[in-house]
């Protein structure tokens, strides 16, 4: 498949693009620095702002699906608006392009814990990810507004770390998942890519949200 690849330098991102490509996968990936990125067979890079629907849409014109890792990252002051102003201007290039199979990669803040009760909600939620969790949750709001595109937003663990690749994982819906001894169960961060891509080549979750975890 060509697959377009938003945040490919993340943490997140750098093992989506290795599964991608391990699995022989074209992938092109936008960013604002191409120099980041080393060449790789089956890699293109281009240069473009995921802050810019137009340059978005430039950029994943022809391809067969977007994965977004967009994450300004949480040390940035403002990543609530910046956040927020990506998702939105991704999914307006998305829609421009005429692809239609997005997906996108959130965070655990808005899996529910208890009845009405989502994560970013209680009062151990960590202060310093609380405005990113928030912006998340807002854009998967806004996203279960869209009906044109075959959207899915996948929503790590809590645990998410680094890790080997097991190529194992279990998946849930709108609620955290639980680990051994009911504590928060975790992810590493390359099997959460194979999640990713098994969920690009044969969709299973289509304008729905789902998590996952080892």
């Amino acid at each position: 498949m060509k697959i377009a690849l938003i945040g490919a330098t993340g943490f997140v991102g750098t093992p989506i693009l290795s599964e991608l490509l391990a699995r022989g996968h074209q992938v092109t990936v936008l960013a604002r620095t191409p120099s980041k990125l080393p060449a790789q067979t089956g890699l293109t890079v281009v240069q473009a702002d995921a802050l810019d629907a137009q340059q978005v849409a430039k950029a994943v014109t022809g391809h067969d699906a977007v994965i977004s890792a967009y994450n300004p990252g949480w040390t940035e002051p403002n990543i609530h608006d910046l956040h927020l102003q990506a998702s939105q201007a991704i999914v307006e290039g998305v829609k421009a392009s005429g692809v239609k199979r997005l997906l996108v990669v959130g965070g655990a803040g808005s899996l529910f814990v208890a009845p009405g009760l989502q994560l970013v909600d209680t009062a151990e939620f960590p202060a310093q990810y609380k405005q990113g969790a928030l912006a998340a949750r807002e854009a998967l709001n806004q996203l279960k507004l869209e009906t044109t595109l075959d959207w899915s937003f996948v929503s790590p663990p809590i645990g998410l770390a680094p890790g080997e690749r097991s190529g194992k994982y279990r998946v849930g819906a709108d609620e955290l998942l639980a680990g051994q001894g009911g504590q928060p169960a975790g992810i590493s961060a390359p099997d959460l890519a194979v999640a990713i891509v098994d969920e690009i080549e044969a969709p299973r979750h289509v304008q729905k949200r789902f998590t996952v975890a080892n």
